[in-house]
């Protein structure tokens, strides 16, 4: 079985490839999806997370990339630090936001993601 910083190593893996499906797969049906950013996911369950954060993140950014850098274990709770970065579509700018992801895992299936991001450095990319 996968340990629980295996199973985030994974989803940023499966993003960063471009297999969003793979990336959705790892997750509860149920999951429940807290950012800070402007998409809000309505609801809850991976259709849920495609509609409200997948969707409109890949409209409104030409390229951009989660790059975690470190990783933070406790049980089924995994906190990753990193950087997104990216292209914003509209202005060209690009941004490079420090954020904190923090995972909980339930029966190996992420049911929980809750997002800290610098959000005055998306905002200086969107202007």
């Amino acid at each position: 079985m996968n340990s629980s910083q295996d199973i985030i190593r994974s989803f940023y893996d499966n993003l960063s490839s471009g297999n969003a499906p793979g990336a959705l797969g790892l997750m509860a049906p149920d999951i429940e999806w807290i950012t800070m950013w402007h998409y809000k996911v309505e609801g809850r369950g991976p259709d849920r997370v495609a509609e409200g954060l997948f969707k409109p993140l890949m409209a409104e950014w030409s390229s951009f990339s989660l790059v975690p850098n470190e990783f933070i274990t406790e049980g089924d709770t995994v906190v990753s630090l990193g950087e997104f970065i990216g292209v914003h579509a509209t202005t060209g700018k690009r941004s490079e936001a420090r954020y904190a992801h923090v995972w909980t895992l339930r029966d190996g299936k992420i049911s929980r993601f809750r997002q800290y991001i610098d959000t005055q450095a998306i905002a200086e990319a969107r202007r």
